[in-house]
């Protein structure tokens, strides 16, 4: 029978463990995800008349620090655009500043989920499985549009909106690559991928005053808590948006 003694002893095992796909041990989060799965298990062993007690309900452990996203400035955000170099470089930063999107729903997105004459994406393959309609501003719309009429290449049958110089669909880690160029061009340090893109345009909604329940429906969260996170931000970096 397992007891609270063997779970901190594997508590202990696992913050002394290195990290098998990078120099250093393994993160606070990783810890964390690994005891939740236990209690996960002896909870449903419990449930099931399996166990008689659960080993780990008198134990407590520290909750892992999330290390807060980088954040673009506003003016960083017109540096990037400027800094852009052809048409898909644009359209990456309007879909994934001005349309908020994740690496996964930019990189599923196809040609006919977007609506230039009603100015509106439709993210069929968001988190979970849920879809939303996100609106386009003028100026996202004619990134896009100048995208499609003049630099996109794409193979026979090929569907997706982004396209690599394959005419393939681009993957999230080609868009990423992408985006660091730019930003080497713009002159911009601070470690930034397409979330903190994400995470920068719902921080600059919020500051300017849209409420929060529809940056929730704007990114496509199930839960309002997940919003929230995104209004925790140092007083400097607000004082800078």
């Amino acid at each position: 029978m397992v007891t609270p003694q063997d779970i901190m002893r594997y508590y202990a095992y696992l913050q002394e463990r290195p990290n098998r796909r990078r120099k250093g041990g393994l993160s606070e989060r990783f810890i964390a995800h690994h005891l939740y799965s236990l209690k996960l298990f002896f909870g449903w062993q419990l449930h099931t008349g399996q166990i008689s007690g659960d080993p780990t309900s008198s134990l407590a452990f520290p909750t892992p620090q999330s290390r807060p996203l980088e954040v673009l400035t506003t003016a960083e955000v017109a540096t990037l655009y400027a800094a852009c170099g052809t048409f898909k470089e644009r359209a990456l930063l309007s879909l994934f500043y001005g349309c908020g999107l994740r690496k996964s729903e930019g990189a599923h997105l196809d040609m006919g989920d977007i609506h230039f004459r009603s100015g509106v994406v439709y993210v069929r393959e968001g988190k979970g499985g849920k879809r939303r309609e996100v609106p386009l501003s003028a100026r996202v719309n004619k990134d896009l549009q100048d995208y499609v009429l003049n630099e996109r290449y794409s193979q026979p049958n090929e569907s997706a909106f982004l396209c690599n110089c394959h005419g393939r669909r681009a993957s999230g880690n080609s868009m990423n690559r992408l985006l660091k160029k730019v930003l080497n061009r713009a002159g911009i340090t601070k470690p930034i991928s397409l979330h903190n893109l994400r995470h920068s345009v719902a921080t600059h909604l919020l500051a300017n005053g849209m409420a929060v329940e529809q940056v929730r429906d704007f990114l496509g969260h199930k839960h309002l808590e997940s919003t929230q996170l995104y209004t925790r931000i140092n007083p400097r970096q607000l004082h800078q948006l």
